[in-house]
C-alpha cells in the first residue's frame, strides 16, 4: 500500500485509529481482510519507527508470512506487539541488555501462544528498559521526542500511542504497564497477579511480574485479557446494574502529584460526582511503609532471577542496576523474608478494607504528572508501587492532556479477582470522561 496516494493515505489513517474490537468485527463480516490491516500498519510503521524506535524487532516480511497460517479467532488479523521480555519463537529477544543479543527463542511464550490460537497477528517486539527494571531504551514519546514514553513496557505504550498497532502487551513489576501508559495516553491494565501465565517470561521478581494488556481502550483491554486468561470479561459497556461506586485516594504520596495533575484530578472526581458515589478512602496507617517493602521484595527477587547474568556478565550490566542489586544481596535474607510475610498480611487486609469501605474501585493518580523531558529516566512508579505489591489489578485510563501538551492520566485499582467488575467500572468511568477530557 502506497500512503502517498491521498485516498490510501485516509484508508491507512482510518484503519490505524480503528479499535481491535471493530477491526476483528469487519474481519468477521468480511468487509476487511487481516492483508489489509497489515499493510495499513506497515505503512505507518514505516513512517514512524525511524524516529520513534518503538520495536526491538520488526520484520514485514515475516509478518505477511505469517498470514497464511492464521487461526480464525477472536483475534483473527488483529497486529499485536510483544514487549521484549516475553518469547516469540523465531524473534530476538534480548531483553533490553546487550548480554542477551542475538538470542533467539526456539518457542513462543505461553502468553503469545495463547494469541496465536486465537488467530492474532504477531507483528514485532517492543523496546524495553533493561530487564523491564530501569536503565532505559531507545524509544521516545510520540508527541514530544524529547521526553519519555515511561517504562519499563516504553515501545508497549508509545507504539500504541502513535498508532503502529491496536494491541501490545506489557509488564509490570513496580509500575511498568500503569505509568507508561499514563505518560502516553493509552489504556493499561495490570491484571491480578497470577491471572496471565508467565511462561517464556525473562522474570525478574518471581513474586510481582505480572503481564498487562495494553490497548486504546477498554474495550479492546478486555478483548486481549479474555485470551490470556480465558476468562470472559463479556461486554465491559454492559450495564453494571447499580450505582458505581468509588473510593477517592490520593495515596500517601499525593504531595508528590504535581499541581496541574492536581487539578485535573479534582475536575475528574467533579465530573464521576454525576455518575458514582464517591467516597474518600485513604488506606490505614499500617500500609504507609507498603513501597519500602515492595523495593526490598522486588531487588532481592531480581538479584536472584539474573544469579546467572551476575555472575557471568556484571560488566555488561549498568552500573545502577549493578549496584542496587549487589545492595539487595548485603541485606541479611531474613529481612527478605519478612517482607514477603508482611506482604501476604496487607493484601487480605486491603481486600477487607474495600468491603469495609464499601467500594468497587479506588480511583488514583497513575503518576505524578506528565511524562518528564529527557531520555535518561523513565520516571518514577511512586503510585504504583503499591497496588502492584497487593496483587491488585489496576487500570490506567487517559484523562485529557496538560499544559505541557502530554496525556494525563488516572489509576483505578480493585480487589484481587475482581478483575471483570473492576474493567466494567472503568469502561464507564472512561466513558464519561472521554466525553470531558
Amino acid at each position: 500500500m502506497n500512503s502517498d496516494h491521498p485516498r490510501e493515505s485516509k484508508v491507512v489513517n482510518e484503519l490505524i485509529k480503528s479499535s481491535a474490537v471493530e477491526l476483528a468485527a469487519a474481519i468477521r463480516a468480511g468487509e476487511l481482510q487481516p492483508t489489509d490491516v497489515l499493510a495499513a500498519h506497515d505503512a505507518h510503521i514505516s513512517e514512524r519507527e525511524p524516529t520513534l524506535h518503538a520495536f526491538s524487532f520488526y520484520d514485514a516480511e515475516g509478518a505477511r508470512r505469517q498470514l497464511e497460517g492464521l487461526q480464525k479467532g477472536r483475534l483473527h488479523g488483529i497486529p499485536v506487539a510483544v514487549k521484549d521480555v516475553i518469547d516469540v519463537a523465531g524473534m530476538p529477544a534480548a531483553y533490553g541488555s546487550p548480554i542477551w543479543q542475538g538470542h533467539v527463542p526456539r518457542s513462543d511464550s505461553a502468553a503469545v501462544a495463547l494469541l496465536r490460537r486465537e488467530g492474532a497477528l504477531i507483528i514485532g517486539k517492543t523496546v524495553t528498559t533493561e530487564f523491564a527494571v530501569r536503565h532505559p531504551g531507545p524509544t521516545v514519546h510520540a508527541l514530544n521526542p524529547a521526553h519519555t514514553p515511561g517504562g519499563s513496557s516504553s515501545g508497549s505504550a508509545a507504539g500504541l500511542a502513535a498508532g503502529l498497532f491496536p494491541l501490545a502487551l506489557g509488564t509490570q513489576t513496580a509500575g511498568s504497564v500503569i505509568r507508561p501508559s499514563a505518560y502516553c495516553g493509552v489504556v493499561g491494565y495490570k491484571p491480578t497477579f497470577g491471572w496471565i501465565p508467565r511462561s517464556g517470561m525473562k522474570a525478574t521478581s518471581d513474586s510481582l511480574d505480572t503481564i498487562g494488556p495494553m490497548a486504546r481502550s477498554v474495550a479492546d483491554v478486555a478483548l486481549l485479557a479474555s485470551v490470556l486468561t480465558g476468562r470472559d470479561y463479556g461486554d465491559v459497556s454492559a450495564d453494571v446494574g447499580r450505582p458505581l461506586r468509588v473510593g477517592v485516594c490520593g495515596t500517601v504520596n499525593w504531595g508528590r502529584v504535581d499541581l496541574p495533575m492536581q487539578q485535573r484530578f479534582g475536575e475528574v472526581i467533579a465530573e464521576l460526582g454525576a455518575l458514582a458515589v464517591l467516597k474518600d478512602c485513604e488506606l490505614p496507617a499500617e500500609f504507609e511503609g507498603i513501597n519500602d517493602l515492595h523495593a526490598t521484595v522486588q531487588y532481592r527477587e531480581t538479584a536472584m532471577c539474573l544469579a546467572w547474568e551476575l555472575a557471568t556478565h556484571s560488566h555488561a550490566l549498568s552500573p545502577w542496576l549493578r549496584q542496587t542489586l549487589a545492595a539487595a544481596l548485603a541485606e541479611p535474607i531474613d529481612a527478605y523474608h519478612a517482607a514477603i510475610v508482611q506482604l501476604q498480611a496487607l493484601r487480605s487486609r486491603f481486600d477487607a478494607f474495600l468491603s469495609e469501605q464499601q467500594v468497587d474501585v479506588l480511583l488514583t493518580p497513575s503518576a505524578a504528572g506528565e511524562a518528564p523531558a529527557g531520555l535518561d529516566s523513565t520516571g518514577e512508579a511512586l503510585f504504583n508501587r503499591a497496588w502492584t505489591a497487593l496483587h491488585a489489578p489496576c487500570i490506567n485510563l487517559p484523562v485529557g492532556k496538560g499544559p505541557g501538551g502530554l496525556p494525563l492520566g488516572v489509576q483505578l485499582v480493585g480487589r484481587r479477582h475482581g478483575d471483570v467488575d473492576l474493567l466494567r467500572v472503568a469502561a464507564h468511568i472512561h466513558a464519561r470522561l472521554l466525553k470531558v477530557f
